[in-house]
């Protein structure tokens, strides 16, 4: 277990120097407190790293309950460590289920891009990234006179939550565009492709370890349940399951600093 840990170390490692090379050699890169502000339910409010705070805690705590697992198993004592293991599954679930939200969110998010002199509205993906810098007031109000009408209902819209869709598609251009407030669409240019496909990358590879880590602990729910380890007389297993559980922890912690803290 120590020597495949090593390896995936260095592979972690390798992603990791990669990324920071091409971000640091880009003019621009996009800010985390703004890419990463979003929380499930809270609307339109402005939360920077919140969520992703909350992905962090959980999988913590999961190492906790990992570690009382291990610590219940030192002591042949098998309800404990079923418990434990079983809460460890809980937290690993939810962590998955919280990254499966940010994708969706960062993904289908629609952000106002100046493309070819008029604004379009773009997501995150591996390639493309709407997180650029913000033009000035003057170069916004350009681009929406080059603005298709499509585009302009979308944007009214999220000014105007009270209006339907058909209500603002059946108003002209001239009142949809005085309708937007520039000041609050942040219209910005396209920002460097490889954030999309670095972030989604690594946190995907990262999110990979973590199912088979889940399926593993289910692995060892059911041996234990199945009172394999009874009959070894030790819980050796769950120690080694253990260690690959902390491991997929500490690797976030250095995913978690590359991406949204610097």
């Amino acid at each position: 277990m120590w020597y495949f840990l090593m390896s995936d170390a260095f592979t972690f490692g390798a992603f990791l120097i990669s990324y920071g090379t091409i971000r640091f050699s880009q003019n621009y890169w996009p800010n985390p407190n703004e890419v990463f502000n979003a929380f499930p339910g809270a609307g339109h409010a402005n939360l920077p790293l919140a969520f992703v705070s909350l992905m962090t805690f959980i999988l913590i705590m999961s190492s906790v309950t990992m570690v009382l697992a291990v610590h219940e198993g030192h002591h042949m004592n098998k309800k404990g460590v079923m418990k434990w293991l079983f809460w460890t599954i809980v937290g690993g679930f939810a962590f998955l289920a919280c990254q499966a939200w940010e994708w969706t969110h960062l993904i289908t998010g629609e952000h106002a891009v100046l493309a070819n002199g008029k604004i379009e509205l773009l997501g995150t993906t591996v390639t493309q990234n709407p997180w650029g810098t913000r033009l000035d007031a003057t170069q916004a109000s350009q681009a929406l006179l080059n603005t298709p009408h499509d585009i302009l209902v979308k944007l009214a819209g999220g000014h105007h939550h009270e209006m339907g869709h058909e209500q603002l598609a059946a108003m002209n251009d001239a009142q949809l565009r005085n309708m937007i407030d520039l000041t609050e669409t942040h219209v910005t240019t396209a920002g460097p492709v490889a954030f999309g496909g670095y972030f989604f990358g690594i946190t995907g590879f990262h999110g990979f370890h973590v199912f088979s880590g889940v399926c593993i602990n289910i692995i060892m729910l059911i041996m234990t349940s199945n009172n394999v380890f009874e009959k070894r007389g030790h819980y050796l297993m769950i120690e080694k399951a253990g260690l690959y559980w902390h491991f997929v922890d500490l690797v976030w912690v250095f995913v978690f600093l590359c991406f949204y803290l610097i």
